[in-house]
């Protein structure tokens, strides 16, 4: 299972980013993928999820409103589009395969936002 993050970039406050997630070795439209993030000195922090069956979303409230976590089951691809970006969104930003069965690590993407 190989999970590959791309996207990540320097930004100003208030703008975007789209985070791209390649997943391959499991089926992607049966599993449940998340994104995490990392700052430096913080612990790892859920950011977005989306569930294998209904595709519904699950965000953390630093997030929600700002984020959309989505899926493209035939690039077997999963997206975090990123709005409205804050200096505290500075982060290294990784996805996972989480739920049911071991997880699964991708390489994470870094995504600086200045001020």
């Amino acid at each position: 299972v190989q999970l590959q993050a791309s996207g990540g970039g320097l930004v100003q406050a208030g703008g975007s980013l789209r985070l791209s997630c390649a997943v391959s070795g499991l089926t992607f439209g049966n599993s449940a993928i998340a994104w995490f993030r990392q700052a430096p000195g913080k612990e790892r922090e859920g950011v977005a999820c989306i569930v294998s069956d209904n595709d519904d979303t699950v965000y953390s409230d630093s997030v929600k409103g700002r984020f959309t976590v989505s899926r493209d089951n035939a690039k077997n691809t999963l997206y975090l589009q990123m709005n409205s970006l804050k200096p505290e969104d500075t982060a290294l930003y990784y996805c996972a395969k989480v739920g049911g069965g071991p997880w699964y690590w991708g390489q994470g993407t870094q995504v600086t936002v200045s001020s």
